[in-house]
């Protein structure tokens, strides 16, 4: 099976204060991680920015979906540019 399809890890982060586990694909925590680096910012800010746009969502998803759907609408934006 090829790592691409590996399976969720569940991991700590710390938001606005407060801990709180989020399960995600390898690949997602990569991208993550890359993100926040590209960004300036600790995965946990760069967490917590996407959970701020979560929150403010109609109908918000969990925080691992609203990650996944985060990262895939970036690179779906900076495919476009």
């Amino acid at each position: 099976m090829s790592a691409i399809f590996a399976g969720p890890v569940k991991r700590s982060i710390a938001i606005a204060g407060h801990e709180t586990s989020v399960s995600l694909e390898p690949i997602f925590w990569d991208a993550l991680k890359s993100t926040a680096d590209e960004l300036g910012l600790p995965v946990n800010a760069l967490v917590a920015q996407i959970d701020v746009e979560r929150i403010g969502a109609d109908d918000p998803p969990n925080l691992a979906s609203a990650i996944r759907i985060w990262l895939y609408a970036r690179a779906a934006n900076r495919s476009q540019s």
